[in-house]
């Protein structure tokens, strides 16, 4: 069976956890974790970097940032997974879900704006596989109705966006805030693991307190107070330096890991074009203001019972290929308080959109194998 995903090990990991654990210091903010948030912020030019333990605490982190308070509303797209809406339902607040957009996964900035009520505090666009949301679009709401972003760049490790005058832009770099997941998903991997970007001025001292369980304990590690305390509501967001010691052995590999899986999308997309031209599905969409960090190829079906009968196909030949969100405003948690309309580019996406195996290790001539038994799906029908 070609697995779905299989995580990739650059060889560094272990001995980098070694080095952790010997160093004598391994609850975390050590080397690791300082040389980790050191190369995000020099390499995108992030103002401040914070490890987590997962993409979810960056986003539970910045909904504390932001005073989310019970009767806020928080736009956050249906098309996603739980925890973009999970951290601010947390502190209270009332989730927005908004429609995806006819082109892709991502939330339509077009009509953003519909969403937007005097109790609205924040959007949290989703870069769903990496791809850019209309940052421009969404930046400018923002500014007009003074709401804060959080970017989910959960995915979006390495990608860009082109503005309207030219600018590029990492990813992360755009909104208020942005989080980052290392998931064994992910393009850069630590198990589990995240990091909260902020890069508002007025965030940043308060952020760190937050992190270290709501005290002012990292500033007394750097001899800058005489002892610390209890200043604000936090939790333990910090990871553990064995985490930021694997992380470190996969950020010193990212341009070769990024090389790799940009030839394994590329032969996708190449393979498949075929059944695109002759409209038997849809592959991924990159607007002109995205660039591509290969985190995931996906493509589209016709409906429901198409996709089923493919990944059963799939199944049948030895592949292990998956679907990915259901609609948060269908879930059974949600479904009963909805009271939006409906979203039907969503549902779309949570119905017809297919995910065949994508990982490092995942050789050409898996990619044309894997290829070869969809086009047999659709050419053969």
């Amino acid at each position: 069976m070609i697995p779905f995903n299989q995580p990739y090990l650059t060889g560094k990991e272990t001995e980098y956890i070694q080095q952790a654990v010997q160093s004598g210091q391994i609850s975390g903010n050590g080397q690791f974790t300082q040389k980790c948030q050191a190369f995000f912020e020099q390499r995108y030019g992030f103002k401040k970097v914070l490890l987590t333990t997962s993409g979810t605490h960056a986003l539970e982190m910045a909904a504390l940032l932001i005073h989310i308070e019970p009767g806020d509303e928080v736009i956050v797209p249906a098309y996603t997974f739980v925890s973009t809406a999970n951290a601010f339902a947390l502190r209270g607040a009332k989730i927005i879900f908004a429609d995806s957009n006819a082109f892709n996964p991502n939330i339509d900035a077009e009509n953003l704006e519909a969403y937007i009520t005097p109790r609205t505090k924040a959007i949290v666009p989703v870069h769903y596989a990496g791809i850019a949301c209309d940052m421009d679009k969404i930046m400018a709401l923002a500014q007009q109705y003074q709401l804060y972003v959080i970017e989910d760049a959960a995915q979006a490790i390495d990608s860009y966006y082109i503005g309207a005058d030219g600018s590029k832009k990492p990813l992360g770099s755009i909104g208020h805030m942005a989080a980052f997941s290392f998931h064994e998903t992910k393009n850069i991997i630590s198990g589990e693991g995240g990091m909260l970007v902020i890069n508002s001025e007025e965030f940043i001292s308060r952020a760190e307190i937050i992190w270290e369980k709501g005290t002012n304990r990292a500033a007394f590690f750097r001899g800058e107070i005489a002892k610390y305390d209890w200043i604000a509501v936090g939790s333990s967001f910090l990871p553990s330096e064995i985490t930021a010691a694997f992380l470190w052995a996969q950020l010193e590999n990212l341009d070769q890991i990024q090389t790799r899986r940009t030839k394994i999308w590329n032969q996708y997309a190449q393979e498949l074009k075929e059944l695109e031209e002759k409209n038997l599905v849809k592959l991924p969409y990159l607007p002109p203001h995205a660039t591509n960090n290969a985190h995931r190829f996906y493509l589209l079906c016709t409906d429901q019972e198409q996709r089923g009968a493919l990944i059963a196909h799939l199944k049948e030949n030895n592949i292990h290929a998956v679907f990915h969100y259901l609609s948060l405003h269908q879930s059974p948690y949600f479904q009963k308080q909805y009271q939006g309309g409906p979203l039907p580019y969503a549902d779309y996406y949570t119905h017809c959109l297919l995910r065949p195996p994508f990982y490092y290790a995942l050789q050409p001539e898996q990619i044309a194998y894997i290829t070869a038994v969809i086009r047999s799906f659709y050419l053969s029908r």
